[in-house]
């Protein structure tokens, strides 16, 4: 008895996975498309003035963080992460939720998916409802999160930096050099920071260089969410085949009319928030859920919530405080259903709720049908993707660029929502949650080289020495048909006033003699020092490293600096 008991699961279990894998390969295809085209949208916009621009929750302000949402990567852990940052630096608070809910929800791969699995008619209810969600959102917000919460929350968010952001704003600060030729001091800083638009430029889709900043941020998006599809697949395929129809007809209400309706909106957010699927995972959920028989606006909202999952809640209590957290859950889940139930309305009014379509086992096959040819033209082009990805530092790409080593998301330095540095390297991440555990055990994650567009050893600036990843460097160079990466752009220039210099054979990484570190006045009041090994101005009072060497004071740029040195001139020599 027991053996056929046993036999039975693991057939059952067999099914299941079966169909999950042929509904990948049914969406397979839209997939690519969609992490491709989520990838240019990524590279080619510009949003480095989203800071400065979302001061209000006027409509003005909410449309324009519709819209910077809608151009960000669909990862909610990134899209909390950066609304997080948003708010420290001084955006509105609802404005910055705004920007959270696009970016998850009005994102161009999640409708292509939809169209495949579930039909058209739910990718126009995303794209209906989204907006519905939003002006919602905004309607509320402002009065349920008061000035004196908000004040709070904004306080406790800054404070999740504190001072490993302060270390890195230095670190950073000293690294930036510019053509003054001296670090910069902080109204330069300031300045800085209010030309966002200016001083970090967008890959241009006329380049191959620029192609390849695509494709690395559709390869490092499919990367980021492999585990959340993988797991989305598997349940929605285990839950089609396993769990009995009876199941869903208690779960949602029907034969009631608007409040079956209601009920069911209601019960899509909570199936939601007490799984641990989100983004892109959740649309197979989706699709298993409509088969069941969750009503139409029961399954949009369903697909809205991904915001509120139960890690995502963790993460919102860490940033803001519980009373906070506990706001944003019980809004965005009014919202949701209410925009799920909106939108059931407007699609019965309009006679566009689609029939219902169970997916059953009926998909678990192989045939030579347009899918499967549509399939194997779109590997082909995430073959090309990958190789343009992979080729990136050959082709001038990369510049400004970052990949997560934890999540493996690509995210650009200049606004990267966190920072880390090991071993005097930078690491960027797309999220606090990510930078913790790399925190926790950097060699970890170091070791796993997730870095799929540079050499796994990477590449060593040929004035200073220090170890650069190409996709991060400060700058780039080619001399004679050969590219040279910079760790600031102080070492580029010196690069540039003599290139022979460092890359003559025994010639190149010689480190500069040691020099007192003259200090000078420039500009009033302000000391600044040389790096020893790389030439470069220094601030003492946030330089990276100090070494004292026969009775002489140094300071550097960098921890690598200071390495090189120690190197050449150990202690006592």
């Amino acid at each position: 008895m027991i053996a056929v008991t046993l036999a039975t699961v693991l057939v059952d279990l067999g099914r299941g996975l079966r169909e999950g894998l042929f509904m990948f390969w049914e969406t397979l295809w839209a997939l690519v498309l969609g992490f491709m085209l989520s990838g240019a949208v990524q590279a080619f916009v510009s949003k480095d003035q989203m800071r400065r621009r979302l001061g209000g929750h006027g409509p003005a302000s909410v449309a324009r963080a519709s819209g910077y949402g809608m151009v960000s990567s669909s990862c909610s852990y990134a899209a909390s992460a950066m609304t997080k940052s948003l708010i420290t630096k001084g955006a509105d608070f609802t404005s910055a939720m705004v920007f959270m809910f696009a970016s998850t929800n009005l994102v161009v791969e999640l409708g292509v998916v939809m169209v495949v699995l579930m039909g058209w008619q739910f990718m126009a209810a995303e794209f209906i409802g989204g907006p519905i969600m939003i002006a919602l959102l905004a309607l509320v917000g402002g009065t349920v999160f008061s000035a004196g919460l908000v004040a709070t929350a904004r306080r406790r968010a800054q404070s999740q930096s504190g001072a490993a952001h302060e270390q890195v704003t230095h670190d950073d600060a000293v690294h930036d050099h510019d053509a003054r030729g001296h670090a910069p001091t902080c109204a330069e800083h300031a300045q800085d920071e209010s030309s966002l638009d200016t001083s970090v430029p967008v890959s241009s889709p006329r380049t191959l260089a620029g192609w390849s900043d695509a494709a690395g941020y559709a390869l490092a998006d499919a990367t980021m969410l492999r585990k959340e599809l993988a797991i989305g697949y598997v349940v929605a395929g285990l839950l089609a085949v396993l769990v009995p129809h009876g199941f869903w007809s208690a779960l949602f209400v029907s034969g009631h009319g608007f409040w079956s309706s209601l009920e069911n909106a209601f019960v899509g957010p909570l199936i939601a928030s007490i799984s641990w699927v989100c983004s892109i995972g959740n649309v197979p959920l989706a699709a298993a859920l409509w088969s069941g028989g969750i009503s139409f606006g029961g399954v949009i909202a369903f697909i809205f919530a991904d915001l509120i999952s139960m890690p995502l809640l963790i993460i919102y209590r860490k940033f803001y405080g519980t009373r906070v957290m506990v706001r944003m859950l019980l809004v965005f889940y009014a919202v949701m259903a209410v925009a799920g139930l909106l939108t059931e309305g407007v699609f019965t009014v309009l006679h566009l709720t689609p029939a219902r379509t169970v997916f059953a086992v009926r998909t678990a096959h192989f045939s030579w049908d347009y899918t499967t040819f549509l399939d194997l033209a779109f590997l082909i082009v995430a073959l090309c993707a990958w190789r343009l990805a992979r080729s990136r530092a050959r082709l001038g790409g990369g510049v400004g660029y970052a990949i997560d080593p934890v999540c493996s998301m690509q995210v650009r330095t200049a606004d990267a929502p966190a920072t880390s540095h090991y071993g005097g390297t930078a690491y960027y991440f797309c999220s606090d949650r990510c930078r913790e555990r790399f925190d926790g055990d950097p060699e970890r994650f170091v070791a796993k080289g997730a870095r799929p567009d540079s050499p796994a050893e990477g590449v060593v600036d040929p004035v200073c020495g220090m170890s650069v990843d190409p996709a991060s460097a400060a700058a780039h160079r080619t001399y004679q048909g050969t590219d040279y990466w910079f760790c600031a752009p102080g070492c580029a220039e010196r690069f540039d006033g003599d290139p022979e210099r460092f890359v003559m054979p025994g010639a190149r990484f010689e480190p500069m003699a040691p020099q007192p570190a003259t200090l000078t006045l420039a500009p009033p009041t302000r000391r600044t020092a040389i790096d020893p090994v790389c030439g470069m101005s220094v601030d003492p009072a946030s330089a990276a490293a100090h070494r004292t060497y026969q009775g002489t004071d140094y300071w550097f740029c960098a921890p690598g600096c200071a390495e090189r040195f120690d190197g050449e001139h150990p202690p006592g020599g």
